[in-house]
């Protein structure tokens, strides 16, 4: 399906609940997962249904090529018709063991559901992140912009009343179109970060004016590192399925043993023979019996495939396990990380270059300092800044992430 600007328009700024919303209902892969769950059902529905009878009809000395059955004369006839009916009695308690496989497939869809709209509603907050942090440089870049801009203004004058040397009118304007560059890239790292948190809402068609609202989040963590492990082993999804998943398969050992116990066939026949001329017929009654001789398929390799797969499956638990633990490290490193970096920025980098930047922008207009010395000193406020933005972008995917690893889903609709 194609993505497009045109042919859908966005109402007033969205919340991130409003966003996270709109994306559990209409994210196109989250919609395709939901339908696992509906298999499931049907998976179940066939694997509680009962063998069909059969039914056999056939006829036996048929005179097809007219020679007539004379007993007096000929071995063959008198022509024969009969029906029959046969039923599989199922042994070993297939049938119960085919539902119970059923349901177990379909309790691992419904938790794999869920862990896809864990890791979809992770998705969703950092590109919503993304977008905050976007507009946040956007805001910086235009500023700048809108100060060399008027710088460019003030040494057009002096340069006009011959105060100002004409190379200086240049440089300004130099700088002036260079800050224009970063305003346009800024523009365009925005509507990129727009659009793909458009795709994840589910959006088939990208709204020119689409805009969220809200703040970064800046509450403090609550849990420790441990309690984030602990948190995680008990309630992921991703590690439920697979444990789902482990009394599917020894639901699945169960059957392919019940599989390999014989099946018993037993059939009621009905046949009529027919003595052609003479009027009189024979009819008869039949009861039949059979079953395999297990002399070489017993299911052995199903049943070995299945306690194979079981011992897989316990086996990708232990590593899904020793993944969440490293997962939850990582998440809290990265927390303290960003926590200590913001602090740093906010405490000592932020207050120390806007003080030089104030004081450069002074001395250049009284001309005390040269141009290049205030362009050094704008850059490094907006690259101070730019961290800033960035740091804060940073804890805020840090509080999401470790909602996400520790399956809670806290603070999901939060933009505080």
């Amino acid at each position: 399906m194609a993505l497009c600007l045109q042919g859908q328009t966005a109402g007033p700024r969205l919340t991130l609940e409003q966003v996270l919303n709109e994306a559990l209902s209409r994210n196109l892969k989250l919609i395709a997962e939901r339908f696992n769950i509906t298999i499931g059902e049907a998976r179940i529905l066939q694997a509680g249904l009962k063998p069909n009878p059969v039914l056999s009809v056939g006829g036996n000395y048929l005179d097809v090529l007219g020679s007539g059955f004379d007993p007096g004369k000929s071995a063959a006839g008198p022509t024969e018709v009969n029906a029959r009916v046969d039923y599989l009695l199922e042994r070993g308690r297939k049938r119960q063991e085919r539902i119970a496989v059923a349901e177990a497939a379909k309790a691992v869809s419904q938790l794999e559901l869920l862990d896809s709209t864990r890791t979809l509603i992770l998705d969703v907050q950092n590109g919503f992140t993304e977008v905050l942090l976007a507009k946040e440089n956007l805001n910086l870049a235009r500023a700048s912009l809108e100060g060399f801009n008027r710088i460019v203004a003030v040494n057009r004058t002096r340069v006009e009343s011959g105060d100002l040397a004409r190379v200086e009118l240049v440089r300004s304007e130099v700088a002036a179109l260079q800050f224009r560059n970063q305003v346009r890239q800024s523009e365009l790292r925005l509507r990129l970060a727009k659009n793909r948190l458009q795709t994840l809402m589910g959006r088939t068609a990208f709204a020119a004016d689409f805009d969220v609202e809200g703040a970064l989040r800046r509450d403090p963590l609550l849990l420790t590192q441990p309690e984030i492990l602990r948190a995680a082993l008990a309630a992921r999804p991703d590690l439920d399925a697979l444990r789902r998943d482990q009394a599917r398969s020894q639901a699945d050992v169960r059957l392919q043993i019940a599989q390999g116990k014989v099946d018993y066939s037993i059939g009621v026949g009905y046949n009529r023979q027919l003595r052609v001329g003479s009027g009189h017929r024979g009819d008869s009654l039949g009861v039949f019996f059979s079953l395999p001789l297990p002399m070489y398929n017993r299911n052995q390799g199903e049943i070995e495939r299945a306690r194979q797969e079981l011992e897989q499956i316990q086996a990708r638990i232990h590593g899904l396990e020793q993944e969440i633990a490293a997962e939850a490290a990582n998440a809290f490193e990265q927390y303290s990380t960003a926590k200590t970096l913001l602090e740093s920025i906010e405490a000592d980098m932020l207050e120390q270059a806007r003080r030089v930047l104030d004081v450069i922008g002074f001395s250049y207009r009284r001309g005390e300092a040269a141009f290049v010395e205030l362009l050094d000193a704008q850059r490094t406020f907006n690259d101070t800044m730019q961290g800033l933005n960035e740091a804060r972008a940073e804890y805020a995917k840090s509080l999401f992430l470790i909602d996400s690893i520790s399956g809670t889903g806290a603070g999901k609709g939060s933009t505080k």
